[in-house]
């Protein structure tokens, strides 16, 4: 199965870079690239690419902005930021937007390949040092007041298996060969945790895990 990729930032060098990378994979393609977030949503619409790759600072319409167009539109492709910055402020604004993933640019070219691949498959990755933040307790207001008002009370003890699954960074397929599960009964138990606790992606199911204390 080929994934479809497009590719959006301001400046072109880097698009040709992200290109090449993708292209090398079998199972990778580019699909288009944006150089702005008007073009950025307009594109994705158009194309239904499975995941884009947005950068955060564009002109026009910056990348959070148009992630969150899209979200809000209930549009299927994964969106995985792209950023130069790891501070708070970007990474809470990232997982508040919707992001399926939050790739630094300095990032090595197997942990953005890896990156893709997981949103595709309804999974999340962070680099290194955005994932320590979220540690910290770094986030989005609102995930802390969801994950008071919520508590751990609400899932069921598979539910609560399956989310600490999630926050250790677990595809699926790997959650339920540790718990025992089928494919399905993952999927089933994810979208039924997401629904409890008002998450929207696997971003902010890890998220509510760290800050309500389910990992540690």
């Amino acid at each position: 199965m080929t994934l479809t990729v497009l590719v959006a930032d301001d400046q072109a060098m880097v698009r040709t870079g992200f290109r090449m990378i993708l292209s090398r994979e079998h199972d990778l393609e580019v699909v288009g690239e944006a150089g702005n977030g008007v073009e950025t949503v307009r594109l994705v619409r158009e194309l239904r690419p499975d995941v884009a790759l947005v950068d955060i600072r564009m002109p026009v319409m910056d990348g959070l902005r148009a992630t969150r167009l899209l979200a809000a539109e209930g549009c299927p492709t994964r969106v995985v930021v792209i950023t130069t910055y790891d501070d708070d402020e970007t990474v809470a604004a990232a997982v508040e937007a919707g992001a399926h993933g939050i790739v630094l640019k300095d990032a090595q070219p197997q942990f953005l390949l890896d990156a893709v691949r997981a949103a595709a498959g309804d999974g999340a990755l962070l680099s290194p040092s955005v994932a320590l933040r979220l540690l910290r307790g770094a986030g989005s207001a609102s995930g802390r007041s969801r994950a008071s008002r919520t508590g751990r009370h609400g899932l069921s003890e598979r539910e609560l298996a399956v989310v600490r699954a999630v926050a250790r960074g677990l595809t699926n397929a790997e959650i339920g060969s540790d718990l025992g599960l089928s494919l399905p009964s993952v999927k089933a138990l994810l979208t039924s945790a997401r629904s409890r606790i008002g998450a929207r992606n696997r971003t902010e199911l890890a998220v509510w895990a760290w800050e309500s204390g389910l990992v540690r």
